[in-house]
């Protein structure tokens, strides 16, 4: 379990980085980004900050490629701003978590539709007495 000190520090990156991609990086690969959660390792010296990428494959590869290639900029944006003795390394991981939400979702509306039509398919038998 993270300490305060951690939980603190990976939100405050959290919302930083998410206004450093949103105002400050034109790079053309990153479309829809959104940073999902950051996790700080104990002696705060790096970060795993977990995006999420709408888009294809390649797209979210494209993408991954240019925030680690800005991982830089971005430390130096957010320097000024940590009262800490150093800035933690970031990297950048792929958030899987909502394709894997949505796959969920979709199997559980599958298996809900065949439970119906199971359903009705035994109510519209004629039962023999």
């Amino acid at each position: 379990m993270p300490s305060y000190r951690q939980a603190r520090l990976a939100e405050f990156l959290r919302d930083e980085i998410a206004a450093i991609i949103q105002r400050e990086l034109r790079d053309p690969r990153l479309g829809f980004v959104s940073v999902t959660r950051v996790e700080m390792s104990p002696d705060l010296r790096h970060a795993k900050v977990f995006v999420s990428i709408y888009g294809s494959h390649e797209e979210q590869e494209a993408a991954l490629e240019a925030l680690q290639g800005a991982a830089g900029f971005i430390r130096r944006l957010i320097a000024p701003h940590l009262h800490t003795r150093h800035i933690p390394e970031l990297h950048f991981k792929l958030d899987r978590s909502l394709e894997h939400a949505e796959q969920v979702a979709r199997l559980l509306r599958q298996i809900q539709q065949e439970r119906h039509r199971d359903e009705s398919a035994v109510e519209s038998t004629p039962e023999s007495e």
